[in-house]
Order: structure tokens, then C-alpha cells, then sequence
């Protein structure tokens, strides 16, 4: 069962002669419990798929749909709250809030939500990101993939159906990057989570069961149990302008 499926998705930008199209007819879906690499040379329309697919843009036309909800027909109102309860949001730059410790920036989509966290519930998903022993560090006494792994526990810790990462790793150096995308493997592998990642790095993309290529705002390719050296050789074929 797809958890996040777009039909027909189109996206423009601008009128007349300055309309740009960064989503043309996409039609993809994405499995529960799967790892789905996006890529593209730039410009294709891959961050633009992603902030469509994660209800933060509207399409032009098509639809988008999160868990059977059809996000077209939600007011602002409600797609804010369904991003909250069931959409979880992984970017590149970490952004803790410095005065808080780990516990509370992990915390704090609950409280915003009106919630008063459980102690045991905020120390479990730190403990599924390796980081049960800094609870009470500030972003300023960790390094940057524990930072990035507190921003993934802050992402979860609401049990979103979906996890949405763009570039998550990069800010990272390669061997802190890994750890986080073996860290994103395990989440799926053994927790079903549901991961939508926008990558530039094949070696990144290799972690992810399936990668979707995107060129000139449409899917051009799909790869399933890609390998680093596979990735880059599809995306110079899409970036030369060659068939794959």
C-alpha cells in the first residue's frame, strides 16, 4: 500500500511567458515501510515533489494524497495540523533550538501540539537514535550527526506515517553522514518507517531500496536495489541528456 501517492502532478510557477513547469504529469507512489531515494540533475523538480508530496506546496493540478487524506481538499488549517500529527521533516540544516537539551527540542512538536510528553516516550525514540545518554546536552555539547540525530528523533517522536529528509547528510562529513543513512536503514528495516529522502549523493541514494529520478520535472527512471556506482551512472546518463 502506497502511504503517499501523486497523480498527474503538475506544478507551475509564474504566468504567460514567464511560467516555469517544475512538476510535469508525475505520477509515483511510495510503499509503506520502503526507502525511496529521490534525484535529479538541478532544477528537475525533486525538492519540488518533495514540499508537494509533504503538503507544504500545493500542486497546480493532480493530487496528493498522505495516507488516503487527498491534501488538495484540506484548508491551511488542516494540512498544518496533519503535517504535524502525521508527517515528520528531516533538512539539511539541523535546526535545535540552542537553549534547549536534546529531551526538549525532541519534545517540543509535542508541547506544541498541546501534549504534555511522557519522559519515557521522549528517552525511547532518543534510545532508537543511539543518543539515550545525551538527553540532557545542548546542541552546542554535540557533534553534528548527533545533532542531526536529535532532529531525527524530533521528527518521530509524533509516529509520523511518513518521514520526509532533504539532504539530510549535507552538512555532515562522509564518515558522520553515513552513520546517520545507516541510522535512516535501520528505522526502515526494523521499525517500518516510511522514508522519503531527496539526495544529490549516490552514495547516499545506495542506502534507499529504490531511487526515482526526476528530469525537466517528470520521472525519468526508477532504480530498485541501487548501488553507489549504478545511482552515478544513471544521473550522468540524465545530466548528459541520455536515455537511461
Amino acid at each position: 500500500m502506497d502511504v503517499v501517492q501523486l497523480n498527474n502532478a503538475h506544478k507551475r510557477y509564474g504566468s504567460g511567458d514567464n511560467t516555469v513547469t517544475a512538476l510535469d504529469a508525475v505520477t509515483v507512489g511510495f510503499a509503506v515501510g520502503t526507502f525511496t531515494a529521490v534525484m535529479g540533475p538541478s532544477g528537475s523538480g525533486k525538492s519540488t515533489l518533495l514540499q508537494c508530496a509533504a503538503g507544504l506546496d500545493r500542486l497546480t493540478s493532480g493530487s496528493v494524497t498522505v495516507a488516503g487524506i487527498d491534501l488538495g481538499g484540506l484548508s491551511e488549517t488542516e494540512l498544518t495540523l496533519l503535517r504535524r500529527d502525521r508527517i515528520g521533516f528531516v533538512f539539511q540544516a539541523f535546526n535545535l533550538l540552542s537553549a534547549l537539551t536534546a529531551e526538549q527540542n525532541v519534545a517540543l512538536p509535542l508541547r506544541l501540539a498541546g501534549r504534555r510528553p511522557k519522559r519515557g516516550e521522549v528517552h525511547a525514540v532518543l534510545e532508537s537514535v543511539g543518543l539515550a545518554g545525551r538527553a540532557r546536552h545542548r546542541p552546542a555539547e554535540l557533534s553534528g550527526g548527533q545533532q542531526q540525530r536529535v532532529a531525527i528523533a524530533r521528527a518521530l517522536v509524533t509516529r509520523p506515517e511518513v518521514l520526509f529528509a532533504d539532504e539530510p547528510t549535507g552538512a555532515l562529513d562522509s564518515t558522520t553522514g553515513r552513520e546517520v543513512l545507516r541510522l535512516l536503514r535501520t528505522l526502515v528495516d526494523q521499525h517500518r518507517q516510511t522514508i522519503i529522502m531527496v539526495t544529490h549523493d549516490p552514495v547516499a541514494a545506495a542506502y534507499a531500496d529504490r531511487v526515482v529520478f526526476l528530469a525537466d520535472g517528470r520521472v525519468a527512471d526508477e532504480l530498485r536495489a541501487p548501488t553507489a556506482h549504478s545511482v552515478a551512472e544513471r544521473m550522468t546518463g540524465l545530466e548528459l541528456g541520455a536515455p537511461c
